[in-house]
């Protein structure tokens, strides 16, 4: 059979059911097969957005996403996304197509290397000089994928070879990966400390997600009476209403959980790299607090700076061992009561009615419509900020976020991956007007492939974060953050045979929220909110400096 036929083969019997993709010469033979494929095929408007959606699709999904582009630009364009999914630790497998390989490093029509493109924000990368060596390229990048810490591989496919004869019994042959090693020799040692220690905190990251333990991590957490504070990957990790759950640690997290993060003589990390967003000087553990680490990365222990026992394990494996290894458990009664006390002391209500909206206003009303069966994608921003704070997220993959690298964009293609993974849920995404300018041509994906969402616009006006630190930071001293001359939204959205509600109202936001759900398409509800309300807390890059609190909750 052709590679072409054969690439598609190879993905049908590792059960891949959706591939978010865009068309290019380099990749004709395939789409030409895509036809004939049980694969379905998403056509995005944009390369990037193939695999953003690709991400979301893993994400919501834990299974791995699959993106297709054409060569050169197309690969080009993609690169923002596979990063997206590298930075998060998300799998997925990156397809490009590529020139003839006999004309490679000739600067032929629409040529780029995109092999050293993506060697940077891949976990490895393939590049199929000879079509029989296909099999190894496909096989190897799927394991290598969602081995160890998940990540996207890159497969790089030049038209002559997808377009060459493979011996079809080549496509059973399978091909090792170094898996990645353990060492769990620090258990012990570990459960010592949780013996010792009065005030243990769980950090639980994204790698708890990723592994499947949350029910480990709350069981260890209830087990020991812990305190839990999340990283913004590791929002879902435990429901928002779980009375251990501080919340979101760092930058603009909230203030019970420094508290108790700063009061921790013990911190078990789960899944989490010490990331500077998180763990910086205003977070700094005290000198004599004790570290266990757990993750599969060997490259994240030593993060903290502190005396350390570190686990190299999956997650799962290490939290049932801790689990069974303390038996029935040190339960730290009083130090949960004070946990408790700190975030009771920090809770405030708003005025969910003033005018103009504060987006407040908007995550309390969006709450109402959280259920089990809905998921949750954010852009990057202030949108992103109120979302972690304020929304109710009861399970892991309910919450999607480009965490690590914090791409704008991200929030609509996310959406439609998270949908078309599954289309039983109910699928929103909190944006900004800045950052769904950007990829706002995929409202046309959306109503194409039937595949609807529902687009919670904050509109301000602004680039909403940088104005708020050139406010903050830089003496109010606004420089090309005023988004001059947005569109009307709601009628870009209709021009694309969406909806589209303008809300100006506090009054108005419930009602647009449920009409939006109830039609059944893919909806903005485009919501005017004050400009001028800033995400507090927030911790200001220079550690001399307080924190500025502000109106926050927790």
């Amino acid at each position: 059979m052709k590679g072409s036929r054969a690439l598609l083969k190879m993905l049908e019997d590792r059960d891949v059911e959706t591939m978010f993709g865009y068309p290019g010469g380099a990749v004709i033979p395939i789409y030409d097969e895509i036809r004939d494929s049980s694969i379905r095929h998403v056509l995005v408007r944009h390369e990037q957005c193939a695999a953003h959606a690709a991400d979301g699709y893993a994400r919501a999904s834990g299974k791995t996403g699959v993106c297709l582009s054409t060569s050169g630009p197309g690969a080009t364009n993609m690169v923002t996304g596979v990063a997206t999914a590298y930075a998060d630790s998300i799998p997925m497998l990156a397809l490009t197509g590529q020139v003839g390989s006999k004309v490679l490093g000739s600067e032929a029509f629409q040529e780029v290397d995109a092999y050293s493109l993506m060697m940077s924000v891949t976990k490895h990368n393939f590049r199929v000089t000879d079509v029989n060596r296909l099999p190894h390229a496909i096989d190897e990048a799927w394991k290598i994928a969602v081995s160890g810490r998940p990540g996207p591989v890159h497969v790089d496919l030049p038209v002559d070879q997808i377009n060459a004869q493979i011996d079809e019994s080549l496509l059973q042959q399978t091909y090792g990966i170094k898996e990645p090693t353990e060492d769990i020799s620090g258990i012990p040692a570990a459960v010592q400390l949780i013996k010792e220690s009065q005030r243990p905190v769980i950090m639980a990251g994204g790698g708890v997600i990723s592994a499947n333990a949350c029910d480990e991590m709350v069981r260890l957490a209830e087990l020991i009476s812990a305190p839990v504070v999340t990283p913004l990957m590791g929002i879902g990790s435990i429901p928002t209403q779980h009375p251990l759950n501080m919340g979101p640690l760092g930058m603009h997290g909230r203030i019970c959980a420094k508290e108790a993060f700063a009061d921790a003589d013990l911190v078990i990390t789960v899944g989490s790299k010490f990331s500077d967003r998180t763990y910086s000087a205003h977070t700094e553990l005290g000198k004599t607090t004790k570290v266990i680490q757990i993750d599969i990365d060997h490259t994240q222990f030593g993060k903290s700076r502190r005396d350390a026992v570190n686990i190299k394990c999956d997650a799962k494996k290490a939290l049932n061992l801790l689990i069974d290894a303390l038996g029935t458990g040190v339960p730290h009664d009083s130090w949960a009561s004070k946990a408790k006390e700190y975030k009771e002391r920090r809770n405030v209500d708003f005025n969910y009615f003033t005018h103009p909206i504060i987006p407040q206003k908007v995550m309390w009303e969006l709450n109402k419509f959280i259920d089990e069966d809905t998921i949750i994608t954010t852009d990057v921003g202030q949108n992103q900020m109120w979302a972690m704070h304020f929304l109710d997220i009861k399970r892991p993959r309910q919450f999607l976020s480009s965490g690590s690298f914090g791409t704008m964009g991200f929030g609509l293609p996310s959406a439609i991956g998270a949908k078309a993974a599954r289309p039983d849920c109910k699928v929103a995404t909190v944006v900004g007007d800045g950052g769904l300018q950007m990829v706002i041509q995929e409202l046309a994906t959306s109503v194409a492939e039937d595949l609807p969402v529902v687009v919670v616009l904050l509109n301000n006006g602004w680039l909403g974060m940088v104005k708020q630190w050139q406010k903050l930071f830089w003496d109010k001293r606004y420089s090309e953050t005023l988004l001059e001359d947005d569109p009307d939204f709601s009628m870009i959205a209709k021009a694309y045979k969406a909806e589209g509600i303008i809300v100006e109202r506090a009054g108005e936001v419930g009602d647009a929220l449920k009409q939006a759900f109830d039609c059944g398409k893919t909806c903005i509800v485009d919501i005017h909110v004050d400009p001028e309300e800033d995400v507090l807390p927030m911790l200001p890059p220079d550690p001399t400096l307080a924190p500025i609190e502000g109106r926050c909750k927790y």
